[in-house]
């Protein structure tokens, strides 16, 4: 049976390919009955490591909360295991590569707020990522009037670090292979040590270091194999220098993940800390928080601080919005 032929659901059809995740492919789709915009992805059955319904679990776990995509079915049909869910705007990496890759320091302050708020919600609910990049946050759809709205998806690489009942941590543990996505992972991660809270907060250190350079020291690697290509990484990562990594930016993005770093095992975050960083850097460059990303109004925000005018973004967000993965 064609993929292309499934209808999924009984009410839901696929209507074409917009992207991949770590457990399946994403096609657009549509209800039936309401006409309803719609994200359905797809894994095979037979697959090795089937890990879609783990994910269908984790998004129920965090149903209701604020920046979680909806789950509308979940099931199997035919030879594969679905999830239909919201249909949600381009990934911030789409939008980075929109905007010249590089985002102004105004709009990652806004996005570094709601990336620590979306990272801690999913902790409170036991639960670790553990694939923190900027592929797995989506902005909300048009039609929801949610476009600065951050959304975090993609949980099949989640794991939970405590038991829900009596809040026993997981134990340490060394010797795991590595987990995640190479540029953004914690050294942590790198090393095989079980990961906890604090490495999905140093990835998302990572991620927004990124966003104000451009790239981060470690890209470009060329290796023989993904085992050797992640030993280089892993090296480059733990002997560069915070304040080299951090060089030109503002000190709080070194703190931030020099703080990250210095968790133990199993410590808990201060999240408010954290964003608090970020928020007192917002107040003393004077910014407005109006809700204007680089992606919405780009001539205004990126112009105040580089010294080109950005390209316009506007005509590329309808690619990007196809591109991204649900």
């Amino acid at each position: 049976m064609a993929v292309m032929e499934l209808n999924v659901g009984e009410k839901f059809r696929l209507r074409r390919k917009i992207g991949s995740g770590s457990c399946g492919e994403v096609f657009s789709g549509r209800n039936a009955e309401t006409g309803e915009q719609v994200a359905i992805k797809l894994e095979k059955i037979e697959s090795k490591r089937p890990m879609l319904l783990h994910e269908a679990h984790l998004y129920r776990t965090l149903k209701g909360e604020v920046g979680v995509p909806n789950v509308h079915w979940y099931g199997t049909e035919s030879e594969f295991n679905v999830i239909v869910m919201d249909r949600l705007g381009p990934s911030l990496q789409n939008l980075f590569d929109a905007c010249d890759r590089k985002f102004s320091l105004k709009t990652v302050l806004m996005l570094a707020d709601q990336m620590i708020t979306r990272v801690e919600q999913v902790h409170t609910k036991d639960y670790l990522h553990r694939d923190i990049k900027p592929d797995n946050f989506l902005i909300g759809g048009h039609q929801l009037g949610k476009a600065g709205l951050l959304h975090i998806i993609d949980f099949g690489l989640s794991k939970r670090y405590r038991e829900r009942k009596t809040q026993k941590h997981v134990p340490f543990g060394e010797g795991k292979g590595f987990l995640g996505t190479a540029r953004f992972a914690s050294v942590n991660a790198h090393r095989g040590v079980v990961q906890g809270r604090r490495d999905d907060l140093e990835a998302v250190g990572y991620v927004l270091a990124y966003f104000v350079r451009g790239n981060l020291p470690w890209q470009g690697i060329r290796a023989d194999s993904k085992p050797e290509l992640y030993k280089k990484i892993a090296a480059m990562k733990e002997s560069t220098p915070m304040e080299e990594l951090c060089e030109h930016l503002p000190v709080e993005f070194a703190n931030f993940l020099n703080y990250c770093r210095g968790l133990s095992f199993t410590e808990k975050p201060d999240y408010a800390f954290l964003r608090g960083l970020f928020q007192d850097l917002f107040k003393r460059k004077g910014y407005e928080n109006d809700g204007l990303f680089d992606w919405i109004a780009p001539s205004s925000s990126l112009m105040q601080e580089n010294s080109e005018p950005a390209q316009p973004v506007q005509e590329e967000l309808a690619a990007a919005a196809a591109a991204a993965a649900c």
